[in-house]
């Protein structure tokens, strides 16, 4: 009878799983042990579950054994970091599900660990147990006889019709063949008991408890076959040449928090990065990349032995830093500057440390990216960019895996995506990743190399020896790409120096993943705190900043601050999709941060107020406005509204007599309407508004109903339950339009104030309508009181505006995106990031939507829609339950967003000027720093991070160009151009800013 080719397949298949029955020429079990200093017998549970434990135990070698031959083999319930006590020293390995077997020190040595009873991905260990602990004395060759079938078979099946199939089916065959194998029943029936259909017999014999292995002859034997089997292999790599080329990267990816909170992280890479380093010594040409300067400086603390090997394997070569980034961040949410630290502070770090500037942001994991990295890349020293996760969209597939990144100012990056089916950028060296991740590759026309990430990852763990070890067999294998060890950097550098640019493909603007929409919702308490400790961060170094340019000592660096902001930046983090534990975590740290910022932005008032011209006010008021562009003043003292109709400059310092405080006359407020002079507001019996009327453009802004609260019950994603919203979470959906109570609670003469009160089942929904006498915009003080499982909050407000797109504001710039579906890729974006305002304008009109804390947006058709809350149950069961706060507003303005003020009326809504009280200074205006020119917004104004003057950073917000200048206080001068790093460079010739353009000056004491 004949077989079909994939039935010979099938039958080596099975065939080759017998072999490694006979791995294990002797075994030897571990008995004694401590847990915690208590006894502990090997298949015992562990006494107790919670907490990190200490397993400990000795072990001796048999005479006979070999040792290079022999394996210690463990199980002992849960991740550890053991640590094997040699005659000659010590090593540590990560023990996970993926390295439990390990070289021995020596004859005899003692064995510790610290364990925890969770596996990789946080899951715990409900009954912990020692389960397995036992020395092994292995047969070398038939691991490496076995491990060539398999690959021989996994290659097969993946080629399918390929003509070179046939071919290395007969080699297996013939190899398999070639072996002399053993029968006697007693040996064979206990070493295969535990096949799978062993397991499946009603009730085995009695099993002999030692069963022999193989004998010389038998061993000889598979020497042989493999010995063949490779040459036969050879023998058809002449024949059918290799195709492709993949570079690897050894890679743990290391989630900073996620399904497991911090405390774990530092455990977790501990463990991995032992690993990393005997894998090292091992397989002399492995390389191991590892980004996150956050990890090193936790190491530095933590072990400072594995930092000081860890700093020695980057100086042989082996182990590469990258990243060029504090942490690797979430992309959509983090204002621009926060970018700027993460870079700053990263690449800061990498260099100080290791001597290493990095050239490749590496980002595999984030979900969507920012328009505005490609530029502070460029001005950070990196100019190659690396993810995956563009392959994640589920609607349309990205164009490109190499392509030049485009970002808002016309910067560009070198950027590549491998697409690997095989988990991605965990990936593995075996056929079933390495062929299909060359096949998916597409520019294949430009370029003959793809790079793959290679290692068990996200709850870190990494690199396998095997999978070394199939790498080094799959150099003789037919068809399959050729395989390279390299460093990312490298891999990069070569597409540089080969490939001319005009060859590669441009996507210009923003990344926007198709997926996991709800991360810009999900655990919006953290949101808020992120969003306001990285304002009053960026405050609190401009006060100080002005104080001294008036003649203050400069202040110290806030890095150690920023540091904690930014690891909270992390991509699993401030998008909402990890454990309660971390939240709870991230928001202490958070409340730290910003209680640090604030106390920072008071001594720079005081010490601003200082130095202020004395005269005979008694009690003054000092107000600062801490950005570039001109302010009406509107402020909270002692907790009561105060306004002005002073406009304060840019970054100046208004001192005046608070009896100068003249209450406006044209603010008026009662149970259906709120009324200044810029707009009249009218309230309905729902509590929604009927109308808002921009009186200085005599246009009506709606055109329905505003400020609709729509709760979604079908907000119930298919999986990634925090992380997801689909994109029929609108059907069902309910509105509230039954008010609990509207109160009056705030009727001038600076602020009026409506509250309303509603219900939705056990929640509460709390509103404050306020209006300035100044402002054109009508504020929304929520306070929510959630208590609710899987449903989605929104507002949503039709206006009477018709464009075919919006404009969203992004770091460092503007997004505009369709408000129609004329595309797949217009409908994709049912919910999109957007930071401080949305914006939809026509002709001469416009609405725009603004916030201080929230992220998801939608704008289709004429509908602004902002998410307000989701409460899923996966991973934290309790996300978003309780009490929290946060503003919105609505805003009519005449022209376009730009013409119309938004950017600026937002800005104050998330910062408003800052005001004080002092005595025996003398009314007027000082301004340490003048702006002219065209509109920008202020970055960031600080002290060097070296300690000499200060840096100045703009931007342009809205893709305009034209004259700027800064001319600081008497005593300095601004001394020139510095990149984001703070070094001095040469702008290339032109307006002063340029469209989006990111632009830092160093200003130095004369």
């Amino acid at each position: 009878m004949s077989l079909t080719l994939a039935q010979r397949i099938d039958r080596l298949d099975v065939r080759s799983r017998e072999l490694p029955f006979w791995r294990e020429r002797a075994s030897l079990p571990i008995t004694d042990w401590t847990f915690d200093g208590e006894p502990l017998t090997l298949g015992a549970p562990w006494p107790r579950r919670d907490g990190v434990f200490a397993f400990a135990a000795s072990a001796e070698v048999p005479e006979g054994w070999t040792l290079d031959e022999t394996r210690l083999i463990l199980d002992l319930g849960g991740e550890s970091l053991i640590t094997l006590v040699g005659e000659t020293g010590e090593k540590s390995y990560g023990l996970d599900p993926y390295h439990r077997e390990f070289a021995v020190p020596g004859r005899r040595f003692g064995i510790r660990s610290e364990t925890v009873a969770r596996l990789p991905f946080g899951e715990p260990v409900k009954e912990p147990r020692l389960v397995t602990a036992r020395l092994a004395w292995i047969e070398p060759a038939l691991h490496g006889f076995h491990l060539l079938l398999r690959q021989l078979v996994e290659t097969a099946r993946l080629l399918g019709a390929h003509e070179v199939v046939a071919h290395l089916v007969a080699a297996g065959e013939e190899a398999f063949a070639a072996l002399d194998w053993p029968s006697a029943t007693a040996d064979y029936v206990a070493r295969m008991g535990d096949f799978t259909q062993g397991r499946a017999i009603w009730g085995l014999p009695p099993l002999k408890e030692r069963p022999e292995g193989l004998t010389e002859t038998q061993r000889a034997g598979v020497v042989r076959a493999h010995e063949g089997l490779v040459a036969a292999l050879q023998g058809l790599k002449a024949r059918y040449p290799q195709q492709g080329r993949i570079a690897l990267t050894g890679h743990a990816h290391i989630d900073l928090a996620w399904l497991w909170p911090y405390a774990e992280t530092r455990r977790k890479t501990r463990r991995t990065f032992h690993t990393a380093l005997r894998l090292m010594e091992d397989f002399p040409s492995y390389v191991f990349n590892q980004s996150t300067a956050a990890y090193y400086a936790q190491i530095e603390e933590d072990d400072p032995a594995l930092f000081e090997a860890i700093r020695e394997a980057v100086k042989a070569g082996q182990w590469e830093t990258i990243g060029g980034m504090w942490v690797e961040p979430d992309t959509n949410m983090p204002t621009g500057e926060s970018f700027v630290r993460q870079i700053l502070y990263g690449q800061r770090y990498f260099e100080r440390t290791f001597g290493t500037r990095h050239r490749v942001c590496w980002l595999p994991d984030c979900f969507g990216f920012s328009p505005a990295l490609p530029q502070l890349l460029r001005q950070g020293g990196m100019d190659s960019f690396f993810t995956i996760k563009v392959n994640w969209s589920e609607t349309n597939r990205f164009p490109h895996d190499l392509f030049l990144w485009e970002g808002l100012d016309g910067s560009r990056v070198l950027a590549h995506t491998f697409d690997n089916p095989q988990n991605g950028y965990n990936g593995s060296i075996e056929p079933a990743a390495i062929l299909p991740t060359w096949g998916n590759f597409r520019r294949k026309d430009i370029h003959d190399e793809s790079l793959l990430a290679v290692g068990w990852g996200d709850g870190g763990g990494g690199t396998t020896p095997e999978m070394l070890e199939r790498q080094a067999q799959l150099a003789d294998f037919p068809i399959v790409p050729a395989l390279r060890p390299v460093r990312v950097e490298d891999f990069f550098a070569r597409i540089h120096d080969e490939v001319p640019e005009e060859r590669l493909p441009v996507w210009s603007g923003e990344i926007y993943l198709e997926l996991h929409r709800a991360t810009l919702t999900s655990q919006s308490h953290t949101k808020r705190l992120h969003r306001h400790a990285e304002r009053a961060l960026i405050t609190a170094e401009t006060v100080a900043s002005l104080a001294t340019l008036l003649g203050a000592a400069a202040p110290a660096s806030l890095e150690p601050v920023w540091r904690t902001v930014l690891k909270n930046e992390f991509h699993d983090i401030l998008p909402g999709s990890g454990i309660r534990e971390i939240y709870d975590d991230a928001e202490r740290e958070l409340t730290e941060s910003l209680a640090a910022a604030e106390a920072a932005k008071a001594e720079g008032l005081a010490a601003l107020a200082a130095r202020l011209p004395k005269g005979g006010l008694a009690e003054a008021l000092v107000v600062v406005n801490p950005d570039l562009h001109a302010r009406a003043i509107r402020a909270e003292i002692d907790g009561a509204p105060v306004t002005a109709e002073t406009a304060l400059p840019g970054l100046g310092i208004l001192v005046l007599d608070p009896r100068d405080l003249a209450a406006p006359s044209d603010l008026s407020v009662s149970a259906s309407h709120l009324e200044n002079r810029f707009v009249r507001i009218e309230i309905g019996a729902d509590g929604t508004l009927t109308r808002l009327f921009d009186k200085r453009t005599s246009r009506e802004a709606l055109a329905g109903r505003g400020n609709q609260l729509w709760v979604y019950p079908m907000d119930k994603p298919r999986d990634w339950d925090a992380w997801d919203l689909e994109d029929d979470y609108r059907r069902g959906g309910i509105e509230l339009t039954h008010l609990d109570g509207l109160d009056l609670v705030e009727s001038g003469p600076h602020r009026v104030a409506l509250r309303l009160r509603r219900r939705f089942r056990d929640s509460t929904i709390t509103q404050e309508l306020r209006l300035w006498a100044n402002s054109p915009r009508l504020e929304i003080r929520t306070e929510l009181d959630w208590h609710d499982r899987r449903v989605l909050l929104r507002a949503e407000t039709p206006v009477d505006v018709r464009s075919d797109f919006a404009t969203f504001e992004c770091a460092f710039g503007v997004v505009r995106r369709a408000t129609h579906d004329n595309t797949s890729w217009d409908a994709a974006k049912f919910e999109v990031p957007a930071h401080r305002f949305a914006d939809l304008s026509e002709p001469g009109f416009g609405v725009a939507l603004l916030n201080d804390a929230k992220y998801g947006h939608s704008v289709k058709g004429n509908v602004l829609g902002l998410s307000l809350v989701r409460a899923p149950i996966y991973p934290d069961p309790m996300a978003d339950e309780g009490a929290q706060s946060f503003t919105y507003a609505l805003m009519p303005h005449g022209g376009d967003w730009r013409e119309g003020g938004v950017r600026e009326e937002a800005l104050d809504l998330n910062q408003p000027v800052l005001a004080t009280k002092a005595g025996g200074l003398a009314a007027g205006l000082v301004q340490p720093l003048v702006a002219t020119g065209i509109a920008a917004g202020l970055a960031g104004l600080k002290v060097a991070e070296d300690g000499q003057g200060l840096v100045a950073r703009v931007y342009e917000p809205a893709g305009a160009r034209g004259p700027f200048t800064l001319r600081p206080a008497e005593g300095w001068r601004v001394e020139g151009d510095v990149n984001l790093l703070e070094e001095p460079v040469t702008r290339e010739t032109g307006p002063d800013l340029k469209p989006f353009e990111v632009r830092s000056w160093r200003l130095a004491r004369e």
